[in-house]
């Protein structure tokens, strides 16, 4: 769920980071001793969101996946294959959305900095919007859980992603006019919205915007898939 359409992603967080560091001694006191922008996996992602023995589907997990030193989407290759069997959805999209969304820092305490001054700014290391969250949770394992839980607890950020993959593609015809993979069209979904996913996959012409976000997709496909594998 990109930001990029609003302006130059780096040059944006250059400016953040000014207004961020200037209430950084207040924000460290939530627990996270991390510079911004180098939050990383727990010891063992793929057994940190398990529910516990005998809890319900919708319940919080017993562990979540706590953010702690430097962040990169290959570490967390197990929750990305069980959160995309769960869904029903491919293992190496979900992981190429990760590598594409992680152009952000992804350190909860900054995220949250970040989105008090913007409060349309996406949460997570899968970058989903509260409006894509709440649409996508209803009936799911996670339906209980809350956006504003997604930067402390990444597992949730993937499920949360596989989902919404799945019911993106969920939506794309039997039939494209586009050249491109269903994989891609659903991509460019979570990046540009459903409305723009169902034009692009009727052929209409894909905005700069977009195209620059399928060609790092293109670009992370192989290490994604052998991420996952």
């Amino acid at each position: 769920m990109s930001e990029q359409q609003q302006g130059p992603r780096w040059g944006r967080w250059i400016v953040i980071g000014v207004l961020a560091a200037a209430g950084w001694g207040i924000l460290r006191g939530g627990g996270h001793d991390t510079a911004a922008g180098t939050a990383a996996p727990s010891a063992s992602p793929s057994a940190a969101a398990s529910p516990a023995s005998g809890s319900s589907p919708g319940a919080p997990s017993a562990a979540p996946s706590k953010p702690s030193g430097r962040y990169e989407p290959a570490d967390y290759a197990a929750p990305v294959r069980r959160y995309a069997a769960e869904a029903g959805v491919s293992p190496q999209l979900l992981m190429a959305i990760l590598y594409n969304e992680a152009y952000k820092p992804h350190d909860p305490d900054f995220e949250r900095a970040w989105q008090r001054g913007k409060p349309d700014a996406s949460f997570g290391i899968a970058n989903m919007h509260r409006a894509a969250f709440d649409d996508t949770k209803p009936g799911r394992p996670f339906a209980s859980r809350h956006w504003e839980e997604l930067p402390d607890d990444r597992d949730l950020a993937v499920q949360a992603a596989a989902w919404h993959l799945h019911d993106l593609a969920e939506q794309l015809p039997a039939k494209v006019s586009a050249p491109l993979s269903r994989d891609e069209l659903t991509a460019l979904g979570y990046n540009a919205g459903a409305g723009n996913m169902l034009a692009f996959a009727r052929g209409v012409k894909i905005g700069p915007q977009a195209q620059s976000y399928l060609d790092r997709l293109r670009d992370n496909w192989a290490k994604s898939g052998e991420a996952v594998k």
